[in-house]
This record gives C-alpha cells, sequence and structure tokens, in this order.
C-alpha cells in the first residue's frame, strides 16, 4: 500500500487535524468531547498508524480488566515466568509490563507501538507513565502480551492508562472472576470492543469447583445479551496457591497457552485478527470523527455567541458616545466657560438672533486686536470628547464583562486569564487615553481641513479670513454637539445659545447648506474615529477566543477524512480465514480464528476448560447489576 497517497497518509493527515485543543471552551459536555479526542489521537498514534505502517508486525495482546481479577498473575503464568508482581494491594499494575520473545524485541523497543510511553527494560519495576519490556525465551515470536492496569483503578491515571492500552491492542484478553463477572464497569469496555470490532476472547478465574460450568454459561448469555455471542471464553478454576506470587498450574492455563501459541505460529491466523480488529477501528472512525466534526461546531457557535456579545456591548458603547454627541452634555463645564471667554460675553447669547452680524464684528475686532482665547476652547472641547470616548469604553467593558461571566465559556475563559486580569478587562484600556487623545487631535486636523476646503472660493475666502480658520473650525467644531437632549435650566439655555451661535456665524460664512454638510461631515468622521477605537477595545476580548478557537475549516476537513477513510478501507490486506472460520460473521458478533480447530469442553488435569459457545444463545437479557458468585478469597489465592 502507499504510505503517503492510501488509507496511511489519510490518517496521518486526520491526527494533523486533531493536534491542536479542538475543545477550548466550555459548551456542553466538553469533557466528553475532549476525552473523545484524546482516545481517538491515542489510538490513531498507538496503533492505527503503526499497524497501517507495518500489517505483518507482531500482535499484540493485551490483558485487562477489573481490579482483582488476577491479570498479572495471569500473565506470568501464561509464559511460564515471574514478569509481573501479582499482590493482594491495589492497585498492583502501576507500570504496564510487555512481554515479547527475543525475535520481536526490537520492535516493541523501538516505539513503534504506544509511542508515548517510554521504555523500561532489566528487572526495575518500572515508574508510573513508563512501558516495561521484558523478554521472555518461552513466548512464541509473533505474539507479545501486556499486563494492563486495571480499567476500574481508584487511579485516575491507571484507568485512562488502561483504556489506551486497550485501545492499541490487536487482541484483548478480557479478564473477569466468578465473583465480578457482571460489575457494569468492565461491560462499558466490553461494549466498545464489540463497537470497534476488536478481536476479543474472555478469560473467566477463580471459578468455585462447584461452579465450573455454570458462571460461564451465564457469562455467554450476558455476552450474548450485549452483541458479542461467539467470543471466546476460557474458564480457570479457583486453585489454591502454595504462596501469594505464585503462578498458576500449567495445567490450568494450557488451553490459553495453546489458543495463543497457535495464532502465533499460524499467519493466516494473526492477518485475521489484525484484519478484524483493525477493519473495526478504521470503521468507527466513520462515526467518531463526524461525532467530533459536530463537537467542533458546537464550539464556533459557541464562540460566535460570545463575539455577537462583544459586538452588542461595543455597539452599546458607541450608541453612548452618539448620544453623548448630541444631548449637549458636552458644552457644559469648561467648554462653556471658555466658549464664554472666547466670545467674550455671555450676554450676547440672549440677543443672539437679532445681533449676529454686531457679534460677527466683534468677533473680527476680537481675532485681530488681541490672541484670542480659541486655544482654550480647542483644549477644553478636545478634553470634552476624550472624556466622553473613555466613559463609553469603560460602560461597554463592563456590560461585557457581566456578559461573558454569565456564559459558561465565556466565564472559563475569563477565569483562565486570572482575576486581576479578568478585572482589567472591565474598565478601558489602559492605552486607551493616549488614543483617544491622537484621534481627537486627528479630527480637530481634519475639521480644520473641511473648514479650509470650504473656504477655497473667493467670496467665501473673503468672509473666512474675517474669522480665521481656527476660529470658524471651532464653530464647526460646536455645531456637531448641537443638540441640547441632557440639559437642564439654564444650562439649555446657554448651551442652546452656544450651539445657534456658532451655526449662525458659520451660516454668514459658508451658506446655511454648506453648514448642514460640513457638520454632517465632521460628526460622522468623529464617530468613524471612535468606532475604530471602540473596535481595539472590543479585541481584548475577541483576542481571548482567537488564540484558542479551532480554526474555521477543521470541522469540513474532519468530514472529508472521514469520508476518504472509508473510501480507503478497500486497501486494508484480506487474508483468506482459517479452516473452520465463518467468511462473513454477522454484525456484533466476531468470533476469534482458533488456528487449530473447536476447543470445546478441553479439560486440562487442572479443571480449566476452553469453552467456545455455539448454537443459538438463550433469550438476550440485560447484564445483571450485582456480582456473580461469592467472591473467591484473595490472599494466596488465584
Amino acid at each position: 500500500m502507499d504510505g503517503d497517497d492510501g488509507l496511511l497518509g489519510t490518517l496521518r493527515e486526520l491526527r494533523r487535524l486533531l493536534d491542536r485543543d479542538l475543545f477550548p471552551l466550555a459548551v456542553g459536555d466538553v469533557g466528553a468531547d475532549r476525552a473523545v479526542l484524546r482516545e481517538l489521537t491515542g489510538q490513531l498514534d498507538d496503533y492505527l498508524i503503526p499497524r497501517l505502517g507495518a500489517i505483518d508486525a507482531p500482535l499484540l495482546a493485551v490483558v485487562g480488566g477489573s481490579t482483582g481479577a488476577g491479570k498479572s498473575t495471569l500473565v506470568n503464568s501464561l509464559v511460564d515466568a515471574d514478569v509481573c508482581r501479582p499482590g493482594v494491594l491495589r492497585p498492583t499494575t502501576l507500570a504496564p509490563t510487555l512481554v515479547t520473545s527475543p525475535a520481536d524485541r526490537e520492535w516493541f523497543a523501538a516505539r513503534h507501538v504506544l509511542p508515548g510511553l517510554p521504555r523500561v527494560t532489566g528487572d526495575g519495576g518500572g515508574e508510573p507513565g513508563t512501558l516495561r519490556v521484558v523478554t521472555v525465551p518461552s513466548l512464541p515470536p509473533g505474539l507479545a502480551l501486556l499486563d494492563a492496569p486495571d480499567i476500574d483503578s481508584v487511579v485516575a491515571a491507571n484507568r485512562e492508562l488502561a483504556a489506551q492500552l486497550l485501545a492499541a491492542a490487536d487482541l484483548w484478553l478480557f479478564t473477569t472472576t466468578a465473583a465480578r463477572y457482571a460489575d457494569e464497569v468492565p461491560w462499558g469496555f466490553l461494549r466498545a470492543a464489540r463497537e470497534r470490532s476488536t478481536a476479543l476472547a474472555v478469560i473467566l478465574s477463580r471459578v468455585p469447583p462447584e461452579a465450573l460450568g455454570v458462571v460461564d454459561k451465564d457469562l455467554a448469555r450476558l455476552l450474548a445479551a450485549n452483541g458479542l455471542g461467539g467470543t471466546r471464553l476460557f474458564e480457570v478454576p479457583e486453585l489454591v496457591l502454595p504462596e501469594e506470587n505464585a503462578r498458576l498450574p500449567r495445567p490450568a492455563v494450557q488451553p490459553i497457552v495453546d489458543w495463543l501459541t497457535a495464532i502465533a505460529a499460524d499467519a493466516r491466523s494473526r492477518a485475521e485478527v489484525v484484519r478484524q480488529t483493525l477493519s473495526g477501528a478504521l470503521e468507527s472512525l466513520a462515526t467518531r470523527v463526524p461525532a467530533l466534526a459536530r463537537a467542533v461546531d458546537r464550539q464556533h457557535a459557541t464562540a460566535e455567541e460570545l463575539r455577537a456579545m462583544t459586538r452588542a456591548a461595543y455597539a452599546a458603547g458607541l450608541s453612548s458616545f452618539d448620544d453623548g454627541m448630541l444631548d449637549g452634555s458636552l458644552l457644559r463645564g469648561e467648554v462653556l466657560a471658555r466658549w464664554q471667554d472666547f466670545i467674550g460675553t455671555g450676554d450676547l447669547m440672549r440677543s443672539l438672533e437679532t445681533r449676529v452680524g454686531w457679534l460677527r464684528d466683534r468677533l473680527v475686532a476680537f481675532f485681530t486686536g488681541r490672541p484670542a482665547p480659541e486655544s482654550e476652547l480647542r483644549i477644553a472641547l478636545e478634553s470634552g470628547v476624550e472624556a466622553l470616548i473613555r466613559a463609553s469604553a469603560d460602560g461597554a467593558a463592563e456590560r461585557l464583562l457581566e456578559s461573558w461571566s454569565s456564559h459558561p465559556a465565556g466565564r472559563a475563559l475569563l477565569e483562565g486569564q486570572g482575576v486581576a486580569a479578568a478585572g482589567r478587562l472591565g474598565r478601558a484600556s489602559a492605552e486607551l487615553p493616549a488614543r483617544a487623545e491622537a484621534a481627537v487631535r486627528d479630527w480637530q486636523a481634519y475639521v480644520l481641513d473641511l473648514v479650509r476646503k470650504e473656504g477655497a472660493d473667493k467670496r467665501t475666502t473673503a468672509r473666512l479670513t474675517s474669522f480665521g480658520v481656527n476660529g470658524a473650525g471651532l464653530l464647526l467644531m460646536l455645531a456637531v454637539f448641537a443638540s441640547t437632549g441632557g440639559l437642564t435650566g439654564i444650562e439649555v439655555g446657554i448651551a442652546g445659545g452656544t450651539s445657534v451661535l456658532s451655526q449662525k456665524l458659520l451660516e454668514a460664512v459658508f451658506g446655511d447648506q454648506a453648514v448642514r454638510t460640513l457638520t454632517a461631515k465632521a460628526r460622522s468622521d468623529l464617530r468613524a474615529r471612535v468606532a475604530i477605537l471602540l473596535g481595539t477595545e472590543a479585541a481584548r476580548f475577541t483576542d481571548l477566543l482567537d488564540a484558542v478557537q479551532p480554526p474555521e475549516d477543521v470541522a469540513p476537513a474532519l468530514r472529508a477524512t472521514a469520508h476518504a477513510v472509508r473510501d480507503h478501507l478497500r486497501e486494508i490486506p484480506v487474508g483468506a480465514p482459517p479452516a473452520g472460520l465463518p467468511s462473513g460473521p454477522p454484525p456484533g458478533s466476531r468470533e476469534l480464528p482458533s488456528g487449530v480447530g473447536s476447543l470445546a469442553d478441553v479439560r486440562g488435569d487442572g479443571g480449566a476448560r476452553a469453552i467456545r459457545e455455539g448454537g443459538a444463545p438463550r433469550p438476550p437479557e440485560a447484564p445483571r447489576p450485582g456480582g456473580g458468585p461469592a467472591a473467591a478469597g484473595e490472599g494466596g489465592e488465584a
């Protein structure tokens, strides 16, 4: 198979798409989404890509199961060597042990499988998070055994590692006991194995003599009820061992040894195990990957909700600035005082309508006779506009912080920034005052340029000369803030007089239509500059989303990759099944190759039985919630 252009290349592309945090936002059951992402990423790294890259590599059989099921004792007994450390304390298996033959040692030591686990060799026990590799001459080439941690361990890291190892297995040897075979946790794993068609055998251990042939039939019934009818089932009796760490007698495990040896020795059997597990894992991508894509879509939808909140908050901030421009509030306080200085006396307001010409003459004399206080008026107006911008930005930030805090995803993002940083987001940035000052000065320059261009014809130039460009520019700036909506009492009269006076004087220079046009342009330009400032302020929030949100093309790419995997499934090598194996097992029912034919009712000296269930199963029943028969003693029994 072409590794880069076919199925293997498609899986590598899928792995690249998953190599990021696809679920940064707290939306829905994001914990489950992240777990699925970890599981799928791990299976690609640990099994699918390595196995497709070396389809004829040795099989990996993972021995997994519940706490106290005797997994380590079983592995020691199967390889006839003390390679794992059984015991009565839980959890026993802290670092998994991989047992391989000398011929296959290099393959497993080189991290072709489970590349994320550092290898430990020798007699050491291995640290948690490592993979201990042990070589045993008695193990035939072509098959390795891995002693996994408990799937129901009290240690979360052990449970996660057990799930990871099972996802990396070509063959899963599920181990349970007569006392715990109906527990719910193992059945969750068994159902996952069914959904992915993982090659599976079940080893029922610690079966009391009086329950031999009884418990295994009930377990077979439960397997059939859960879509696992026909699963290979071995029964190991409860035995009293001479010491705690002793191995099981050889006859007790000989049927299992014979079965595994037959698989290892027969290339067709190994190929069928690989085909079954590999096909099942790949077929599961058809549902698992699109489900991930839908979860990514939810992330994008949630990010858009937070962005919409941001747009709404800062749109309200801009609206607040619009109100401040038109409600006359800018014409209070310092601006009013400087305006009165500018025109020489506040009494002129009262006779404004009938004395515009006189006032114009007075202003001309005022401009030419001594330095006008226009710079003070300009500075006061500039300060007022800057204060209005800051107030609008503060209000928008406060509203948005409250909105995000009420949303689970927004709250999680803010909490991730820390209390101090989130608090700073609730007000305008420290850089806003300097930016606002620069924006207002640029706007004032724009207004003066408007006045200069409008006064370009000769008649208007003569009138404009009477006032000066700066003076006319200040009048136009005041005309921008023409309404008196926010003032009361005497302030209305003063502000109204200010607005009317500035407009009348401008009309005397430019004409009424030109003044309306100039005022609209000046107001629109100021609003646009403030919108840019508020957009920069809003980016403090949207930058948090940009830093974590998956790219927009990830979900479509995931769907396309899942479709490509389906298209490439025919590339999986299909070996002819061994004699006696059905060529097309029904969906949900997978039977492993026997290699040596039927193993029904084979009994060794120790009383072990290998049972291959056949015929019609009993009517399906759900697993009972409790355990099976009374638990066998722990201690030195296995």
